[in-house]
Order: structure tokens, then C-alpha cells, then sequence
């Protein structure tokens, strides 16, 4: 699997680490990760490792922010390459979360 998950319970923060290819082949374990219970309270990506990223990463981004409450989510997006950060900037993602 390219997603590790971690659930900090006493913050309620969930923290996504992602391998090196952010796409639709994380799908599945993604949603399982982010879109099934309840949303909780904030959530950290953690794009380090990730060399590519594709629209469909995108698009998973933006179901996560819409499940977590829009603009009262609290989502962060952390240890992005500058080619990643310049994508997320193009498309306008530093309006919707926060980048690190």
C-alpha cells in the first residue's frame, strides 16, 4: 500500500502519508482512510514522499475538504516538492488548504 494512516485520538488528527505516486491507484484506501465514519477534527497530508501527482489526486483532495466541513475543515498539506506545491498553486489548492 502507498497510504499509511495515522489516527492521533486524543487530537482527532488524522495524518496521511503518501508513497511516491499520488493517483488514482490510492483511490480506494483513501477513501477508506478519509471519507468513512465520521470526518474528524483536522487532517495533515503529508506529500514527502510523493514524486508524482495526477487530476484524480486532486479530486480526492477536494472530496476530503467538502467531508471535513469545507471552509471549516482544517486540513494542511505538508512536505510537498516545489513542482507538487507550483501544481497545488495552478489549480488554486493554497486558497482551499493550508501549505506547509
Amino acid at each position: 500500500m502507498s497510504l499509511t494512516v495515522h489516527h492521533d485520538q486524543e487530537l482527532d488528527c488524522v495524518t496521511l502519508q503518501l508513497g511516491e505516486r499520488f493517483d488514482f491507484s490510492v483511490h480506494r484506501d483513501f477513501h477508506d482512510a478519509c471519507l468513512s465514519g465520521r470526518p474528524a477534527r483536522s487532517y495533515v497530508i503529508d506529500l514527502g514522499e510523493v514524486a508524482s501527482m495526477d487530476s484524480s489526486a486532486l479530486g480526492m483532495l477536494l472530496l476530503l475538504r467538502e467531508y471535513a466541513g469545507a471552509d471549516r475543515s482544517e486540513i494542511r498539506i505538508v512536505n510537498a516538492n516545489s513542482s507538487l506545491r507550483g501544481t497545488l498553486r495552478v489549480a488554486g489548492f493554497d486558497k482551499l488548504f493550508v501549505l506547509h
